[in-house]
């Protein structure tokens, strides 16, 4: 026989619910008195205030996970890279010293690693690369020189062009005007906008690409009067590059420079 049956069942008592309440209560008391019995601010050091403050301010807790954001992602076209030599540099025994495309993947290798250290996400392309199909970026600069012979005296600065027939004008004039300014900041060189060729407005890779990407092409210098420069000052050249790329990928104030042949 079952002893239990002549007793009746106890109702289970539940406390927990009870003391949770029981210590928010506590809690909002004990605050409240702290609080009234404090003399005003101006008779208590600041630096206790301070502590407070610190003590009851949400934390975040220790391995919560971050939300990292996307990354945003730049092209980099190192000019004739992976198919012709560009300009080509010889001294008086016809020797080649220089070629363009070796300057222009020293310069685009440094601003790839450059962005990269930025945070965004950076392919380097050679010439024809076959990426630059269908390629979607936030931007795409490809980067070239000029010529290794003496022309004259003026023929020294750097030039900076975007698509004719891009579909989005104003985001391409940004992206010039971007380049234009800080490049010229970063490196002193001069915008040399009259020798601007249709060859540069009509560079093969702004019909490759998917027409959201806006791009330029940038001429850093010319290899015969800025060859010092390029050559031995490569880092502060790419940065002049990094600068108006960030210029724009942040969106920062810029006096607009639209490319010749553009019309606003």
């Amino acid at each position: 026989m079952d002893s239990t049956s002549s007793h009746p069942a106890q109702p289970v008592r539940r406390t927990r619910p009870v003391r949770a309440v029981q210590a928010t209560f506590g809690v909002a008391i004990l605050l409240a008195t702290l609080f009234t019995a404090l003399p005003s601010r101006g008779l208590v050091s600041g630096e206790f205030y301070e502590r407070l403050s610190l003590v009851l301010t949400p934390h975040p807790v220790d391995g919560a996970p971050l939300i990292s954001q996307p990354q945003l992602r730049i092209g980099i076209v190192a000019g004739h890279a992976g198919n012709d030599s560009g300009a080509v540099c010889v001294d008086g025994n016809g020797a080649v010293t220089l070629t363009e495309a070796d300057v222009n993947l020293e310069i685009a290798a440094i601003v790839q690693q450059q962005l990269m250290e930025k945070g965004f996400q950076v392919d380097l392309l050679r010439e024809f690369d076959t990426r630059l199909n269908g390629y979607r970026a936030l931007a795409i600069v490809s980067i070239h020189n000029d010529s290794c012979e003496y022309i004259n005296d003026q023929a020294t600065g750097f030039k900076v062009a975007a698509a004719l027939n891009t579909p989005d004008l104003n985001r391409a004039n940004r992206l010039t005007a971007c380049l234009v300014d800080r490049y010229q900041q970063t490196t002193g060189l001069t915008f040399h906008a009259g020798s601007i060729t249709s060859d540069m407005r009509e560079y093969h890779a702004f019909r490759e690409i998917d027409p959201s990407t806006v791009a330029a092409i940038i001429e850093t210098g010319f290899l015969n009067l800025d060859r010092d420069l390029l050559t031995r000052q490569t880092d502060r050249v790419a940065a002049g590059v990094v600068d108006g790329i960030l210029c724009f990928a942040n969106n920062e104030s810029v006096e607009p420079t639209p490319a010749p042949g553009m019309i606003p």
